[in-house]
């Protein structure tokens, strides 16, 4: 199978604001008022942990299948903790990013226990998330630098 480039591409529109696109959808991305923005969208911490959560969704959904697994409901609750004092330059003795992040995994269905626990293990070994947030992944930062027109 081919690999899928996937891409975003946005804008800053003010200190806390920006607006991406990603194929034909818009994606506005603030902060909380308490933390200095308009409170117009979910901050970035929030939309990856939202993106955790789909992305969990879609795997379960498609390995229940694969598994036989009847899925009458799913709900999925993902918390993260985050130390927000190196994001505001006021101690690096902790990382950036979360400390812990849970995932709260509510299927309703009937399957015995050992296949749900096969059927979690499979999830977590094929969420492409659960991946990039479990394991290094090699990162690039480029600069495009604009040129000052005199």
């Amino acid at each position: 199978m081919a690999d899928l480039n996937v891409k975003i591409n946005g804008t800053s529109e003010t200190e806390t604001r920006f607006v991406a696109a990603a194929r034909q959808f818009k994606i506005v991305i603030d902060e909380p008022k308490e933390l200095g923005g308009d409170d117009l969208a979910a901050n970035p911490v929030e939309y990856l942990l939202a993106g955790y959560a789909g992305c969990i969704n879609v795997v379960a959904h498609l390995t229940a299948k694969e598994l036989g697994i009847s899925l009458k409901n799913l709900d999925i609750a993902v918390e993260g903790v985050i130390d927000p004092a190196r994001l505001f330059g006021k101690s690096y003795n902790e990382r950036a990013g979360f400390k812990t992040i849970n995932v709260e995994f509510s299927p309703d269905t009937d399957s015995e226990p050992e296949l749900v626990s096969e059927w979690i293990e499979l999830i977590k070994n094929r969420c492409p998330i659960n991946d990039n947030l479990s394991q290094p992944t090699p990162l690039s930062f480029n600069i495009n630098q604009q040129e000052i027109v005199a």
